[in-house]
């Protein structure tokens, strides 16, 4: 986000969504379950959805996979959902790419996917986002609306070959989650057309070394594209885990996407490190998934807006009758 300061926040995330868990089998009996990042000399490294665990290879007495429930089984599989299931549970509300996109070039998806990147005003300062359906959801981080009830979101339409700004006052906060560094706004200007929308990909099939590229308004010059390499994918910050780049990031990316070449979104753009170049950091787009399948658990209250969660009530007791009123 760009503030008076210029300055990123750099904020703690939370749950991640794994894939192709495994077991480590404890000595004492207990076991852990989660994607093993790496395999040092002493120790595992484990990502257990919340945050990344050193496992000691010395209490450890197997490592196994966790097994696929049969086909037609009930109950709960012990592998964590993929974006696959993932677009199941909510469809129409965003989209998970199947992997078959095409690669194209940097400067084609850019022309594309254009429209779908805007950029989020408040009057403390200004950040990015980028849309994930055709009726107004945006994706952008939490440190970029953290605090503010005013919130504009500028759109680059493309009219007549020519591309036209226009500015949504109407902005709604859906739902937030702090130590995600993620937030969901809705568009709910009443003169607002179907807008261009964003595809989310799947930062695990990253590689190190692949091309990428992100779309923002760093120091608020909207539209500003740039491009890298993953440097790598699992870069641990305090217990969390980021994509490190060497796109360039800067304040005003904040809450921007970040690409791969088949024009799907891998991260969100959330912060850098401070006077050094080519160190700059995104949310993998897994915790974006995990956040919009349990919106529900982070929705904004907009009638109490210094809550930022809605809670259900409890469920109601169950009246007994007496033994001697019991037919």
């Amino acid at each position: 986000m760009l503030k008076l300061s210029l300055s990123l926040c750099a904020l703690g995330l939370a749950g991640v969504l794994p894939a192709a868990a495994e077991v480590l089998q404890l000595r004492d009996g207990a076991a852990v379950e989660g994607r093993i990042l790496a395999e040092k000399p002493a120790h595992y490294v484990v990502d257990v959805g919340y945050t990344v665990l050193l496992v000691p290879k010395e209490v450890v007495v197997e490592r196994r996979e966790t097994l696929a429930p049969a086909p037609g089984a009930t109950g709960t599989p012990s592998a964590p959902a993929t974006a696959a299931t993932a677009m199941a549970s909510v469809p129409g509300f965003f989209t998970v790419s199947d992997g078959t996109r095409p690669e194209r070039s940097v400067r084609e998806w850019a022309r594309e996917l254009g429209e779908a990147v805007v950029q989020v005003r408040t009057p403390g300062g200004l950040g990015s986002g980028f849309f994930i359906n055709e009726d107004g959801d945006l994706i952008t981080n939490f440190h970029v609306i953290e605090g503010e009830t005013q919130i504009a979101v500028e759109v680059y339409h493309q009219r007549r070959g020519q591309l036209e700004r226009h500015t949504y006052k109407q902005v709604r906060i859906r739902a937030m989650n702090k130590f995600a560094d993620l937030a969901l706004l809705r568009v709910e200007d009443p003169d607002a057309p179907k807008f261009k929308f964003c595809v989310l990909g799947d930062s695990n099939a990253l590689a190190v070394g692949e091309r990428v590229f992100a779309i923002g308004s760093p120091m608020g010059l909207e539209r500003t594209v740039t491009e890298g390499i993953v440097s790598t994918k699992t870069r641990e910050m305090e217990g969390d885990l980021f994509i490190q780049t060497t796109a360039q990031i800067n304040p005003g990316n904040s809450g921007g996407p970040l690409f791969n070449l088949r024009g799907e979104v891998v991260g969100v753009t959330n912060m850098k490190l401070l006077f050094s170049e080519g160190l700059n950091f995104a949310i993998p787009v897994e915790r974006v998934i995990f956040f919009l399948r349990h919106v529900d658990a982070f929705a904004y209250d907009n009638d109490n807006p210094s809550n930022p969660y809605r809670y259900l009530e409890p469920p109601r007791r169950i009246l007994f009758p007496a033994p001697d009123q019991a037919e």
